[in-house]
């Protein structure tokens, strides 16, 4: 099954399954924000602003240092709670012997806590840099960060179940607008793809072939 077939079977889940007032509210908030004329997330041309994140066994990944032994595909996820997000990391892990071979490094970053990073780095058995951005100040970095509306922390907290400032261990309502950046070992972003619909998301061979192309300029 390819990403697209698996996104595809996520979203017809959600619709099965999630009630109504919770549809509403969710999608509500994803055509607020795609319609909203707000330019979310750092875009192509512009510098990646460097930073320094712990996996979740506590050592630090940084982002500059990184580049030094080559281009960094740069995702943001929302956390391991969002199928859509898992079914994303899970197809770039199919893929991580050819970014490799472009001597290429994956870093994914989330607001979710240590704690949670772990449990899915070994559940999803990923081994590309799984870092946490608990207080959401990467994500804000990249022009990613928004504060979920009093409507949406009620459905999830009401209806889905879900307190995401026990999840995030923090006080606030955040996460990220998805995206997927190629970063040069300029630290130049050479490619952006932002959306707000987070049911949707950047394919992996989107991304090799930008890769690519930075290998053979």
């Amino acid at each position: 099954m390819t990403m697209r077939e698996e996104l595809e079977q996520a979203k017809a889940s959600f619709i099965a399954r999630v009630p109504e007032e919770a549809q509403n509210a969710i999608l509500g908030h994803i055509k607020e924000q795609l319609q909203s004329g707000q330019l979310f997330g750092l875009q192509e041309g512009e510098r990646a602003p460097d930073f320094t994140l712990s996996n979740p066994i506590g050592d630090t990944v940084t982002l500059y240092e990184e580049l030094v032994r080559g281009p960094v595909v740069l995702i943001f996820y929302r956390g391991s709670w969002c199928p859509y997000c898992n079914i994303q990391l899970r197809a770039f892990e199919q893929r991580m012997s050819d970014i490799r071979q472009l001597g290429t490094q994956l870093i994914a970053i989330s607001p979710q806590s240590p704690d949670h990073t772990l449990t899915q780095r070994e559940k999803e058995q990923l081994s590309f840099h799984v870092l946490s951005d608990s207080d959401g100040q990467v994500a804000a970095s990249y022009r990613l960060l928004f504060e979920l509306p009093d409507v949406l922390q009620h459905t999830f907290t009401t209806i889905l179940k879900r307190d995401l400032t026990v999840f995030n261990a923090t006080d606030r309502w955040i996460l990220p607008v998805p995206a997927t950046y190629v970063i040069d070992q300029d630290g130049i972003i050479r490619y952006a793809s932002i959306n707000p619909d987070f049911m949707q998301r950047t394919e992996p061979q989107q991304v090799i072939e930008q890769l690519q192309r930075i290998e053979h300029l």
